[in-house]
């Protein structure tokens, strides 16, 4: 399978569970309804700060050495990614917690042993959902008039969309059979399940209904 093939065939899979967790209700999720811009930043600084975390697990027991090298990175990316959130404001975000509790996406990813799992739900699947927010991030921002909030989102978007490709193209390298693309694709479907069920459960509990309103 090729790399674009992969990530097409996810994304088709997926379409109304991507949808829904990139509407206007991901926010309303993250932030418990709480729709202001220190809650906005407290909550992308926490799920940045939690992926650095799972990174930093798989890289510690990761035996192949160019998927432990590649773990490294991106937890380090993503405490680059936290920290320039924290620091963007000198107020609450500055509180929010480097090592917040888990959610039900890292409690699934973490589960993960197998390199081809790992590189397929936290390269390609976790950032193809993390982009998503990220943009609903952007667009809070632009509508509160905040352009630098919004510029500094758009920069880690960016870096985020990055690494599905990196990933796919590790994918390339580790996949050998079409029994091991068969694996990514059930663990990248199943991380995306994890992140919207998380996410259905939360604005249910809430009283508000996770579907698009036609």
């Amino acid at each position: 399978m090729e790399p674009a093939e992969f990530t097409a065939a996810l994304e088709d899979e997926k379409s109304t569970e991507l949808d829904r967790l990139g509407s206007e209700k991901a926010l309303v999720a993250s932030t418990s309804a709480q729709l202001d811009a220190e809650s906005v930043l407290a909550a992308a600084a926490r799920a940045e700060a939690r992926a650095a975390d799972t990174f930093d697990q798989w890289a510690a027991s990761e035996s192949a050495e160019e998927v432990r090298e590649t773990f490294e990175r991106v937890a380090a990316d993503e405490r680059a990614h936290y920290e320039r959130i924290v620091e963007h404001r000198d107020d609450a975000a500055t509180d929010v917690d480097s090592d917040p509790d888990t959610d039900e996406l890292h409690d699934y990813l973490r589960s993960l042993d197998g390199s081809v799992e790992r590189v397929a739900s936290g390269l390609v699947a976790r950032p193809m959902v993390a982009s998503r927010s990220l943009l609903q991030t952007i667009n809070f921002f632009v509508n509160d008039a905040d352009e630098s909030s919004a510029a500094l989102f758009r920069e880690l978007r960016s870096e985020t969309d990055e690494m599905v490709d990196e990933g796919t193209d590790l994918l390339d390298a580790l996949c050998e059979s079409d029994d091991d693309w068969d694996r990514a694709a059930e663990a990248a479907e199943a991380t995306i399940d994890r992140a919207y069920d998380s996410y259905a459960d939360t604005l249910e509990g809430m009283g508000v209904d996770p579907k698009p309103v036609c």
